[in-house]
């Protein structure tokens, strides 16, 4: 598993494709906490890039935006050679 040291470990959720992988996260922020998708190339170093999800909503735990972003996780259908995300239904 990749190193996403500002990903929630224990409970992120996680989906592999052919260059990336992406897992749930939280981004800590003014007022709560935010969902995103963090995505990093397979087997590089460095940091992931993180994706907000539900950019005008805010959750009050970290936990609460973590399932929301584990939701959207599993709609995630593919991540381009750009490490940009492509959704079901989008």
């Amino acid at each position: 598993m990749a190193d996403f040291p500002l990903a929630r470990i224990s409970n992120m959720a996680r989906k592999e494709f052919a260059h990336y992988e992406a897992v749930s996260a939280v981004v800590p922020g003014e007022g709560g906490y935010s969902a995103a998708i963090a995505v990093k190339a397979l087997g590089a170093s460095g940091a992931p890039r993180f994706h907000k999800v539900l950019v005008e909503q805010t959750f009050k735990t970290a936990h609460e935006a973590d399932q929301a972003a584990a939701q959207h996780l599993e709609q995630l259908a593919d991540v381009d050679q750009d490490g940009e995300l492509s959704f079901h239904g989008h």
